[in-house]
């Protein structure tokens, strides 16, 4: 009876302490890649504190200027509308049928040589270089961390593709879709300065395709930004 009683004993403290173990791991990686939230972001670049550009974007073709690039705490940011790229690998989603302005190829490459794919990977586009503002410049390159806010919501993506010199404010296909925005590249987008992209300049994803990775150095160059 009492050789029962141990061995149910030890049972209950082994169930006990795996229990525990278990509560303790799960609990231990999202505090590890815990971030700031999307209002704190938000809020963090919601003045222009520096403009960085000798001048002002429009976001769409023949539009007016009014984008301005700027930095805060180190991060580059602007707030436009969002245009939808579907350019890089032929998808079911991003072709010549769903895009008449589609493109085989991304400005970067994935670690293996294929350009992006733009309905797989969260990135974001630069505008070309120009007299007014040069990503280069900055610090930035294909796979620099940036953080995307729309509404509530909060994505992490990379630095993935170049865009025209005159205009601001486009994002993957993936992206759009994450941040819950249409992103069908005929229809989708959004008009209006309702989006911030905010790039981290030094701050690089180990290959520009690895998102965990995107997503772990981003949520640490943003508690920064946020301070």
């Amino acid at each position: 009876m009492n050789k029962s009683l141990t061995r149910f004993a030890v049972a209950v403290l082994a169930v006990t302490a795996a229990s525990a173990l278990t509560t303790t791991q799960a609990g231990a990686e999202p505090a590890a890649l815990a971030g700031p939230t999307a209002a704190q972001v938000k809020a963090a670049v919601a003045k222009c504190t520096t403009q960085v550009s000798s001048g002002k974007y429009a976001q769409d073709a023949g539009g007016s200027s009014t984008i301005p690039v700027c930095k805060t705490n180190g991060a580059v940011h602007w707030k436009a509308d969002f245009d939808i790229d579907c350019d890089g690998q032929v998808t079911t989603k991003c072709n010549k049928q769903t895009d008449p302005y589609f493109q085989p190829e991304t400005a970067w490459q994935q670690s293996n040589g294929k350009h992006l794919n733009s309905a797989a990977l969260p990135f974001v586009v630069v505008p070309g270089i120009s007299s007014k503002w040069s990503w280069k410049a900055a610090g930035i390159t294909g796979g620099t961390v940036a953080a995307v806010v729309y509404k509530d919501k909060l994505v992490y993506a990379v630095v993935g593709d170049i865009g025209p010199t005159a205009i601001i404010g486009e994002g993957s296909y993936r992206l759009a879709e994450l941040l819950g925005i249409n992103p069908h590249p005929s229809t989708g987008g959004i008009g209006g300065a309702v989006v911030d992209y905010v790039l981290f300049p030094g701050v690089k994803a180990s290959q520009i395709e690895n998102q965990a990775s995107a997503q772990s150095l981003g949520a640490t160059a943003a508690a920064k930004l946020v301070g």
